[in-house]
């Protein structure tokens, strides 16, 4: 009697891979919630089988390329806004204070980040939306690395008017990185100062501007599995040509400082369940992944529906240096996506 459960729970976890296979790696087409919620309750011996499904989906949809990226903050701390996982609110008693670099020091690091390989660049800003000065500001950066470095130019501004997303894509700027965050449902116990629906704006009119779209959030933050699935449902819907995936790193002084850190187990899980609700996006490795997966992690989440990652340090968090990541991709024989102009 005691052995009719098990087989039961095997027979279903066979019929949730089987029709992930059929449907996402032979058609294309990605879960939806009801079915991400199923790969998202998977028993753990389970992951490995689930990660080689995500991996090969990868490989049929995305291609074995890797995209590089860099970042680097224009403006650090002071932000307005209380997003409880974030060290540069000033709202939080964390130590990060407001700060802003020099175009001379942000072209440097466009060429630092160029050397690794990198494709991307993107100029981020810890604010609600850019003022005039900062607007000015990303304008001579943008200017000023075109004159110097070879690469693809994203920026996280905050939310955006129509006319600044105009004055973006005159820029040149190639994507525009702007978080959802987490679950709709969850997302006012993560922020309160702005909703949800201004976040979904401003995509939207990015999307229209003809900029590519960078849209991801960060997992662990207390949400439960039926809100991780759901905002893997709402990013399909969304359909960025880019999400990606963090894992809260717990920041002292802000209101998530003291939340465990997610499950390395859980967090694979996760970047499964992404891959295969997004079968034909990027899907980058972004902040947290140092913590919450560890060297082995990270190769892991490569081998299950990553194709993209963040390499050296975030904005107020260090990473993996760029050359260890560069050197796991060459030891997986997954090559570097080459610089063009559309991806």
């Amino acid at each position: 009697m005691d052995e009719a459960p098990a087989a039961v729970a095997d027979q279903t976890c066979e019929d949730v891979l089987a029709v992930a296979r059929e449907q996402v790696l032979e058609r294309g087409e990605g879960l939806r919630y009801e079915q991400i919620l199923e790969v998202l309750h998977l028993p753990e011996e389970r992951l490995t089988e689930l990660l080689e499904l995500a991996h090969d989906v990868r490989m049929r949809w995305c291609g074995p390329e890797v995209e590089v990226e860099g970042i680097i903050s224009l403006k650090t701390g002071g932000c307005p806004e209380d997003c409880h996982f974030c060290s540069q609110s000033g709202l939080f008693a964390s130590p990060v204070r407001s700060a802003w670099i020099d175009i001379p020091a942000l072209v440097e690091a466009a060429k630092q980040t160029a050397k690794t390989g990198a494709t991307e660049f993107c100029i981020v800003a810890a604010v609600r939306g850019p003022d005039k000065r900062l607007m000015t500001q990303v304008a001579a950066g943008i200017e000023a690395i075109r004159n110097e470095v070879d690469i693809q130019i994203a920026c996280s501004l905050g939310m955006l008017t129509q006319e600044q997303v105009d004055e973006l894509a005159a820029m040149g700027v190639h994507r525009y990185n702007h978080n959802l965050e987490t679950a709709r449902s969850h997302f006012p116990n993560v922020v309160t100062t702005h909703t949800y629906d201004e976040r979904w704006s401003t995509l939207t009119m990015v999307r229209e501007a003809g900029m590519e779209v960078c849209c991801g959030g960060i997992l662990g933050m207390g949400e439960t599995v039926e809100q991780r699935a759901e905002f893997a449902a709402e990013l399909a819907t969304l359909n960025p040509d880019e999400v990606p995936l963090n894992f809260l790193n717990p920041r002292p002084g802000t209101p998530f400082g003291d939340l465990d850190v997610l499950p390395a187990s859980e967090a694979l899980k996760s970047v499964a369940a992404f891959r295969l609700a997004l079968p034909r996006t990027i899907l980058r490795f972004a902040g947290g992944r140092e913590i919450t997966l560890g060297d082995l992690g990270a190769k892991q989440g490569i081998l299950g529906g990553i194709n993209a990652v963040i390499v050296g340090n975030y904005l107020t968090t260090l990473g993996r240096p760029a050359e260890a990541d560069l050197d796991l991709l060459d030891d997986l024989s997954m090559p570097i996506k080459a610089l063009n102009d559309t991806l």
